[in-house]
């Protein structure tokens, strides 16, 4: 359950800083506050198209046999994992200039009185905010099928998006404890070991397929140490993919996934200061 609250509460701050922004800068004018209707119905729109695709998602699922739903779900937690990777990326590339991108998108827009171009740019950016929130859900936790636990995932979920709620109240009020910088640098490092974890889950469906060969199954055994069945274990199952008792692959394959993030992050990190990508300070 915490997966869920984490992730939605993630997508859901930076969902209300897309809008957030676009809302600060139309109200700003009279002109512009003729393009409110058409930010909220790109809003509606766009989660009305995450909404699309959790159901789409659930429908194809439910049509696959029981070695096919495990072939699903292990290619969505890859797909998780990649969509996790890109997005931590994009945000160091472009979060400084986030705001100046979306404002003069929506200049170009309100200028030659393209609502509908408007209307489209949210939607865009709403649905981009859902449709990953969408994959992260399903690729992690999703796949369970018993009731008592989909009402703790909705629970969990709505807490979340509450949380969200409150977070982007405090980080607009602009404070030294919490603030963008801070705020995306944190979530970052949750959002890689998610993503770690998410493809140690992959890996577990897919040598139960007998596709990855296991090399060494288990490669060492601490579960007299930390197990996973509750605690702080659990925690680390959860969100950074910590094992009991590994296979020697899912190790090698983890340990390869850090290399290639922390290159990623070195490669962002070493552009251009006009290029590299920092929390917006404000909106």
């Amino acid at each position: 359950m915490e997966q869920v609250a984490f992730i939605v509460w993630r997508e859901s701050v930076e969902a209300l800083l897309v809008v957030g922004i676009l809302y600060t800068w139309l109200k700003a004018s009279p002109e512009g506050r003729r393009g409110l209707p058409w930010l909220w119905g790109g809003v509606a729109t766009g989660v009305l198209l995450a909404g699309a695709l959790a159901l789409v998602l659930l429908g194809v699922a439910s049509w696959l046999s029981d070695t096919g739903q495990e072939w699903f779900q292990a290619l969505m937690a890859l797909a998780a994992c990649v969509l996790v990777v890109q997005m931590v990326v994009w945000m160091r590339r472009h979060g400084r200039g986030l705001r100046r991108e979306l404002e003069s998108g929506a200049s170009a827009q309100v200028g030659s009185d393209h609502w509908w171009g408007l209307l489209v740019l949210v939607m865009i950016a709403v649905a981009r905010e859902g449709s990953e929130t969408v994959v992260f859900l399903y690729g992690t936790v999703l796949s369970s099928q018993q009731d008592g636990q989909l009402w703790s995932m909705v629970l969990a979920g709505v807490g979340g998006f509450a949380v969200a709620l409150l977070t982007f109240w405090l980080l607009q009020l602009g404070g030294r404890v919490i603030t963008w910088r801070r705020f995306f640098k944190l979530t970052e490092i949750l959002l890689l070991l998610l993503a770690g974890a998410l493809l140690v889950s992959a890996t577990d469906r897919l040598i139960s397929l007998d596709v990855l060969p296991a090399l060494v199954d288990p490669i060492w055994d601490s579960s007299g140490l930390l197990g996973t069945e509750g605690g702080l274990g659990k925690i680390l199952a959860d969100f950074a993919g910590y094992r009991a008792y590994p296979a020697l692959s899912q190790v090698l394959i983890w340990g390869g996934y850090w290399l290639v993030v922390i290159g990623l992050l070195r490669r962002t990190s070493a552009q251009p200061p006009v290029q590299r990508a920092q929390a917006p300070a404000s909106i």
